[in-house]
């Protein structure tokens, strides 16, 4: 008796083995569900990162859990279905404290991945910047719970010899995070640790003393997709009038001015930027003030003092277009990092207990002239409307221009996979 059914994915009939995965069917047949914990040696599959959802005869369920079965009708990318997954990538990095640029698994990560697939540029969630811990206690380990996205893997697939777990859920609710049992990893091996490392699908696991050391271009996701990814659509195009050029304002905030330095390294190219664009206040040029209204504005770095807020509300005022480029405009980035301490306790170990701290001083700097510190550094977009984002560490600098000539002159333009970058 044969054992294929048949089955209809997105309008498409197909046949396939009778209780097979539906993740593994839909991939047989060119249709990848994204997933993050599903993982073929682990049964019952787990069902918990829930990016897999599909429609099931018209409801909704998780496809890694789901076997197929004959009459199926199912449905996988629907823009609603579509829309969830990115929903849920995009809380995943709000929630948890990803910062690609300093993530050792940057490039190899799973859930990065994803969401260049997605053309994420920002998430449309406020960052939690929630307080984790980072455990280095384990003999061979790293537990990095400000990765940790609870997808349970390692909890279901790292066992010592004896079957006894080495991960577990400990707290309940949004306290929930994995925990490492010291004396069950004491018993893996050399093999086990490096499999609980890799089968985590972002870098909460890490190995003491492994580091990947592929250099951009050779790492797993650098071009395993080939997608071509598309910033914007934009077909309203700026109208100017004869021999006037577009108006172009940039600055830098809480950053560090690589993404200033990622302009120019369109090298000559940039004089033929020049022939239809001019700078008004820019560290390019050294103007100090708007002279005039401009079209765009791109700002580099987020908000963590109230002269960012005041410089970030005169761009939007004057700029048409604002546009966040780099990682820490959009998500805060290296300097965000500050939000996981008070700000008393960052001020007194920079001042007053810091290894170059000038012996007997007690004092924190303070002064009218001095730029008061948000308690936080915030994304540019929780303080203004932010209309584009340009993501990276810096931003390829052909991906920057792109897009500005993309707003400017209305057209499509595409960027290509490996120009989408956020490290």
């Amino acid at each position: 008796m044969s054992n294929l059914i048949s089955l209809t994915i997105d309008g498409k009939k197909i046949q396939a083995e009778k209780g097979k995965n539906l993740v593994d069917v839909a991939k047989e047949n060119g249709v990848e569900i994204p997933t993050l914990c599903y993982f073929k040696s682990i049964n019952p599959t787990l069902g918990t990162c829930r990016i897999c959802t599909v429609k099931l005869n018209g409801k909704h369920t998780t496809g890694c859990t789901t076997h197929v079965a004959e009459g199926m009708n199912i449905e996988i990318n629907t823009p609603e279905l579509l829309d969830n997954r990115k929903a849920i990538i995009e809380m995943l990095y709000a929630e948890g404290n990803h910062f690609c640029p300093t993530c050792e698994k940057s490039g190899n990560c799973e859930m990065q991945s994803h969401a260049y697939n997605m053309g994420l540029t920002v998430t449309r969630y406020p960052h939690a910047f929630r307080q984790k811990s980072v455990d280095f206690t384990p003999n061979r380990m790293i537990m990095e719970s400000n990765r940790c996205i609870l997808c349970k893997r390692c909890v279901e697939e790292i066992k010592t010899k004896d079957g006894k777990s080495v991960f577990s859920f400990v707290k309940r609710g949004i306290n929930t995070q994995v925990q490492i049992d010291y004396k069950e990893e004491r018993k893996l091996s050399d093999n086990d640790v490096l499999h609980a490392m890799n089968i985590c699908p972002v870098g909460a696991i890490l190995v003491k003393g492994i580091a990947n050391e592929k250099p951009f271009g050779e790492r797993k996701y650098d071009f395993l997709n080939q997608n071509v990814h598309t910033s914007l659509n934009n077909t309203n195009k700026i109208e100017l009038k004869d021999d006037e050029k577009f108006i172009v304002a940039t600055t830098s905030l809480a950053g560090c001015f690589g993404c200033h330095m990622s302009l120019l390294d369109i090298d000559t190219e940039l004089l033929d930027m020049l022939e239809i664009i001019e700078f008004n206040k820019s560290p390019l040029t050294d103007i100090k003030d708007f002279s005039k209204q401009c079209h765009v504005g791109l700002i580099e770095g987020g908000c963590a003092n109230d002269e960012n807020v005041h410089v970030l509300k005169k761009f939007r005022e004057k700029c048409d277009i604002l546009i966040s480029f780099g990682e820490c405009a959009i998500m805060g980035g290296i300097p965000a990092m500050r939000n996981f301490v008070s700000l008393q306790a960052c001020l007194e170990e920079a001042y007053l207990n810091g290894p170059t701290s000038e012996l007997g001083a007690d004092i924190i700097p303070s002064h009218e002239d001095i730029p008061k510190l948000l308690d936080n550094v915030y994304p540019c977009n929780e303080v203004v409307k932010i209309d584009y984002y340009i993501p990276g560490c810096p931003p390829n600098a052909h991906h920057i221009w792109k897009v500005v000539k993309s707003i400017l002159l209305g057209e499509k333009i595409p960027i290509a996979h490996e120009e989408f970058k956020y490290d």
